[in-house]
């Protein structure tokens, strides 16, 4: 395999550098590398990667663009609402360097099809958003001896490392346990200031070309912290738990084994019954207590009225039968709930959706 000359052209900057030059660019257009998650992480590592010319980019991505994604993930524009992502990643990446091979898998990753995509690739980028997928990651790379880049976002901090490197820490050193349901929300319910995905997503992105390229020192059992608002960073070292490499399949349930299985209340509602109540047209009403971008982005109709303006607008809906109320990950739809009982609103006709509009689509496309 050798360069072309407008290989040679694009890459001046990369071998121009005496720890890279053809060799290096030569190691980073055979590589194959896995993005998983195309959203505000995914976003940087996968210009980036494009841009200095890692062969073959392959990116994992369900989920369509939606307005909220665009303060942070600058790879998409308005016109680009509503369409896949993994789609519109491509596009803008084929746009960006079309001498790349661009693979697209648009359903989420799972235990289903994690095997036979990892197993294409060299090393694999974790840019995703909950625990679940990151602890199936990890031991899908575990298990395949694929070495890992992950990277994380909460508010204003950052957090990058690099797992399962030629016998290295894995993330289960790093996390023996996940945390508790509800502990560590991510940006939907919190926010994250928009520049941090594109620092730590880049971070991301070096590493994967030093380890390609065999330069430097890679973060392997190194924990790198960054403060946005400070500036400060912080690099924790962590060691290697040799029976984490030991691991020969997945576990059965990644969100039983993070905690997060559904309990649903007497005061909640499944989005499987909700579906029931629709097929057999049963008498009920919906309201939505989630912001107006969010109902644009998507809902399932009814009365909107913000949580917000709830004590003064409650008196607008008729309560006279079963209420279904919702939001995004049914936290708002409960406090709306509660504070109706206290107004003495008919408790026995008052439900909320369990796991909100989140739970809903994922139901739906399942």
């Amino acid at each position: 395999m050798l360069l072309s000359q407008e290989e040679k052209n694009r890459y001046s900057r990369h071998i121009l550098l005496s720890e890279i030059g053809e060799e290096g660019q030569l190691k980073l257009k055979s590589a194959k590398v896995l993005v998983i998650g195309a959203g505000g992480l995914g976003c940087p590592v996968l210009q980036y990667l494009s841009a200095a010319g890692v062969g073959t980019i392959g990116i994992v991505d369900g989920d369509q663009v939606g307005l909220s994604n665009l303060q942070r993930q600058i790879l998409y524009t308005t016109q680009d609402i509503g369409f896949s992502k993994a789609e519109k990643a491509m596009e803008k990446l084929k746009a960006m360097n079309p001498l790349l091979d661009y693979k697209i898998y648009t359903s989420h990753l799972s235990k289903d099809n994690v095997f036979e995509i990892f197993e294409q690739y060299d090393v694999v980028v974790d840019c995703t958003d909950n625990f679940p997928t990151r602890y199936m990651i990890n031991d899908a790379c575990v298990i395949l001896k694929k070495p890992l880049v992950f990277g994380a976002i909460f508010k204003f901090d950052g957090q990058v490392t690099v797992l399962n490197y030629k016998g290295g820490p894995t993330y289960r050193c790093l996390f023996p346990e996940a945390p508790g349901a509800g502990e560590m929300p991510n940006c939907s319910e919190i926010g994250v200031i928009g520049v941090l995905p594109g620092i730590i997503g880049s971070l991301q992105a070096n590493e994967v070309i030093k380890m390609i390229t065999g330069i430097g020192d890679v973060l392997s059992g190194k924990f790198f912290v960054f403060d946005a608002l400070t500036m400060q960073s912080s690099n924790f070292e962590f060691a290697l738990n040799p029976q984490n490499l030991e691991r020969e399949e997945l576990e059965e349930n990644y969100v039983a084994f993070c905690g997060l299985e559904q309990e649903v209340t007497a005061e909640e509602i499944t989005a499987e019954t909700l579906k029931e109540w629709q097929s057999s047209q049963k008498d009920f009403q919906l309201l939505d207590v989630r912001e107006a971008w969010e109902r644009e982005e998507f809902n399932i109709g009814g009365q909107h009225i913000p949580l917000s303006f709830i004590p003064h607008r409650f008196s607008e809906v008729d309560f006279s039968k079963p209420t279904v109320i919702y939001c995004q990950k049914g936290g708002r739809s409960m406090q709306a709930l509660r504070f109706l009982k206290q107004k003495s609103i008919a408790s026995e006709q008052l439900h909320s959706l369990s796991g909100g509009m989140d739970y809903w689509q994922d139901f739906i496309n399942s």
